[in-house]
């Protein structure tokens, strides 16, 4: 889009939102989703799911490293406390790993950490894709259909929470992010991390 827009004279300017992996409103979608899912299995473990990317990317989001991982860590941290309050329990684990065999991705993989859990004696699973804002193929398939059959195989009680979607907390913050560029809004964020996408270093997320 960029090598578009300086092909063109007075081309319109290309504003990206910042990341919102920590906004309230997408927390609160998210917490929601995952408090129907627990309705009928109060004592579920929480599973949070994003996709998975080569270890090396990783290692090379932002000036420390490790950027994309921590975020979505975050992420799974901020929910799983709206949902149980500070300190609850989850896991962060991957998903929809594509690329050569040989090289190494973001671990463990969604149905691994299936296995690994009905080994240890849980019983129930909720899997929450906070990776992913909506119910597109990739959640469909890896989770509704594969993760499912694998807790099937294993006998593990599993149901997924809903993505962001539609929302209303969600679709607000949108508007939100916008009005932040246009309005001079003021930035909403609960993470340690800080905000991301805006007043970055130098250097920062060049993959």
């Amino acid at each position: 889009m960029a090598a578009a827009q300086a092909e063109v004279e007075d081309a319109p300017e290309l504003v990206k939102l910042r990341h919102y992996f920590d906004h309230p409103g997408f927390i609160a979608a998210n917490a929601d989703g995952v408090r129907t899912a627990l309705a009928d299995r109060p004592d579920a473990r929480l599973v949070f799911t994003a996709h998975s990317i080569p270890v090396r990317m990783d290692e090379a989001a932002g000036p420390a490293g490790g950027l994309y991982s921590r975020q979505q860590r975050e992420t799974a941290r901020l929910v799983a406390e709206a949902v149980r309050g500070p300190g609850a329990p989850f896991d962060l684990v991957w998903q929809s790993r594509s690329g050569a065999p040989d090289a190494a991705w973001l671990e463990p993989d969604v149905n691994d950490h299936l296995r690994a859990l009905a080994a240890r004696g849980v019983h129930s699973v909720v899997v929450c894709p906070t990776g992913f804002v909506s119910d597109h193929m990739e959640v469909v398939w890896d989770l509704d259909t594969e993760a499912r059959r694998t807790a099937a195989e294993l006998g593990l009680d599993f149901a997924r929470a809903a993505t962001a979607g539609t929302h209303p907390t969600f679709v607000a913050m949108i508007r939100e992010l916008v009005l932040e560029e246009t309005d001079g809004a003021p930035r909403a964020a609960l993470g340690k991390l800080g905000i991301c996408g805006r007043d970055c270093p130098d250097g920062c997320c060049l993959v």
